[in-house]
């Protein structure tokens, strides 16, 4: 039997979102393989959380690709990326949650990522459509935690998945918004 090592990587990331404690056999089961065939793959959880990390990265990137940041307005960019960013949010709520990604040594692919939103909310503020008050850096962290929390909320039946996009991008962007003054 061959093993979709990507859709092993998205079961774990569900499970792992919705319990953090979950066992390599109880991810193995959720997966639909044997422990032995996960151990296979993933020698253990930290194994499985740096190939949880690695796809997570590849997939975020995509989305910001996809995206296109860097063309039109930002509000409307920040609006594309949360678009293209939702099919992964998932495992995106369960990497900006998990502890053990953040010890030691510091990962190019995370700051690469962070870079490109900060960017973005960068070239916001510079074009006059984002308040300056708030550094690019915490609006980029405000992002990842919304993206994070309407995912549980969707996992969790608490808010409806058709309405990930917009309670995402209203809340942000009506808080990252420079008001106008009369």
């Amino acid at each position: 039997m061959t093993v979709d090592r990507d859709q092993v990587l998205r079961t774990a990331a569900a499970l792992l979102t919705r319990k953090a404690t979950a066992t390599m056999d109880e991810v193995a089961r959720a997966s639909g393989i044997g422990r032995a065939t996960l151990h296979r793959h993933f020698a253990g959880r930290d194994a499985l959380v740096k190939a949880l990390e690695e796809l997570g990265i590849r997939e975020f990137e995509a989305a910001l690709d996809a995206a296109r940041t860097d063309e039109g307005p930002a509000s409307d960019a920040l609006r594309r990326l949360v678009t293209e960013v939702e099919p992964a949010a998932g495992l995106l709520a369960f990497l900006v949650t998990e502890n053990q990604l953040f010890e030691g040594e510091v990962n190019e692919g995370w700051d690469r990522l962070d870079a490109r939103v900060a960017g973005l909310f960068r070239r916001g503020q510079e074009q006059g459509e984002f308040r300056i008050d708030l550094p690019p850096a915490w609006l980029t962290e405000a992002f990842y935690g919304l993206v994070g929390a309407c995912a549980w909320s969707v996992q969790d039946g608490r808010v409806a998945a058709k309405d990930f996009q917009y309670m995402i991008a209203e809340l942000l962007l009506g808080g990252a918004r420079r008001s106008v003054e009369r």
